[in-house]
């Protein structure tokens, strides 16, 4: 078990509610700055095809905050060009839709292997890790691995949006998905819909390594503040960390 589970802080929603006036301000970069001096290991952004949060520009910023970037994006030839340019320590493909609000499923790497693979290869040539966003489930997981990805991130939102015996069942299929990744050499991480009431639970699965967590701490930020949000988030990290030696 890797004692020290990571932090990766998304800075989309910083941007989307600088994008509600246009303007400059609130800069999704100086969030990062503050992200990593509250404690945070690592940066995520996504950027979309419509621009809807994160710019061009802010991905080319985000590079040069001093934390590794994860860069979201949708396996696109004009991602990958992006993602050519700027270099990010990591890119995690996600499935895209025009119409959705935020990302609502994993990607359907099995039924999408002739498609994806090309993508993963061509960033990997380039020294960037290639981490797949899927739904805790083996086959998806096993597929990941047969695409050559490195990581997998399992999607934790059926899991926080449950309650009570459904939301144990969703946390024993992240934890079986989990034990799969690691069966299969494949890094795991876990995110989208993390928040203070959730959080430990995935924590304590040992061979997690890193969470994303976005919205709720930016949201969470509105009232406390970005760096109490990201110390309590890391606080309870580090709890269902110890919880599980």
């Amino acid at each position: 078990m890797v004692e020290h589970i990571r932090l990766g802080v998304n800075v989309d929603h910083v941007a989307t509610l600088r994008n509600a006036r246009g303007g400059i301000h609130p800069d999704p970069v100086e969030a990062a700055r503050l992200a990593a001096k509250a404690g945070a290991d690592g940066i995520t952004a996504h950027l979309r095809e419509d621009r809807r949060h994160i710019r061009d520009a802010d991905m080319r910023a985000l590079k040069d905050v001093g934390l590794p970037l994860n860069f979201e994006m949708a396996a696109t030839d004009e991602m990958l060009a992006i993602a050519s340019g700027i270099l990010p320590h990591a890119c995690c493909l996600v499935p895209e839709k025009r119409q959705e609000l935020t990302t609502e499923g994993g990607l359907a790497v099995h039924a999408g292997m002739n498609h994806l693979r090309p993508y993963v290869s061509r960033l990997q040539d380039q020294g960037i890790r290639v981490s797949l966003f899927v739904d805790p489930d083996v086959k998806e997981v096993e597929a990941a691995r047969m695409v050559g990805a490195d990581i997998v991130e399992l999607h934790a939102g059926p899991y926080t949006k449950a309650t009570g015996a459904d939301r144990q069942h969703e946390l024993e299929r992240i934890r079986k998905a989990a034990a799969a990744a690691l069966r299969l050499g494949l890094e795991c991480h876990a995110g989208h819909g993390l928040n203070f009431e959730t959080v430990e639970a995935v924590a304590a699965i040992p061979n997690v390594v890193e969470l994303n967590i976005g919205h709720f701490i930016i949201g969470e930020a509105i009232f406390q503040g970005l760096d109490p949000v990201i110390r309590q988030m890391r606080a309870l990290m580090d709890a269902g960390r110890r919880s599980a030696r």
